[in-house]
């Protein structure tokens, strides 16, 4: 269990006093915190910002998106500049992640978004569809 020593020294500063109650209440309103964050669901939650957490997963998930509809491998492979079996591992990952679905056909893997991939890039991206202020701070300033 860890200490509530810091917790109440807080709750001391913040009120003047402490007893194990204020302590005890405090801990029921945190528990309460931790609950509606819905820590349970972080692993699945992390797979997912991990999906998008490189230069080439994030922009195979733009073109896609971008594409507003399938894209192949090999449609996808001129675009980035990264080799052939990056782009296959990179779709792999976004695939296992649940930002992108893949259909065969034939001898050839058409890629799409998923809804999840919509949603976390319209978050990114704001309202006017513009980038965050991420891409106005890269390297070449």
């Amino acid at each position: 269990m860890a200490t509530t020593e810091r917790l109440e020294r807080l709750i001391a500063d913040e009120c003047g006093s402490c007893c194990d109650g204020d302590v005890d209440a405090r801990i029921d309103e945190l528990e309460g915190v931790r609950d509606r964050a819905s820590l349970d669901r972080t692993p699945t939650d992390a797979v997912v910002f991990d999906a998008l957490s490189t230069e080439t997963r994030l922009a195979i998930v733009r073109l896609l998106a971008a594409a507003d509809g399938e894209l192949c491998v090999c449609e996808l492979e001129p675009l980035l500049d990264v080799s052939d079996s990056a782009v296959s591992h990179a779709l792999s990952t976004l695939t296992d992640a649940g930002l992108v679905e893949r259909r065969k056909e034939g001898r050839w893997r058409y890629y799409r978004t998923t809804d999840r991939a919509e949603a976390l890039l319209a978050t990114v991206q704001g309202d006017d569809g513009d980038t965050a202020d991420a891409d106005a701070g890269g390297a070449d300033e």
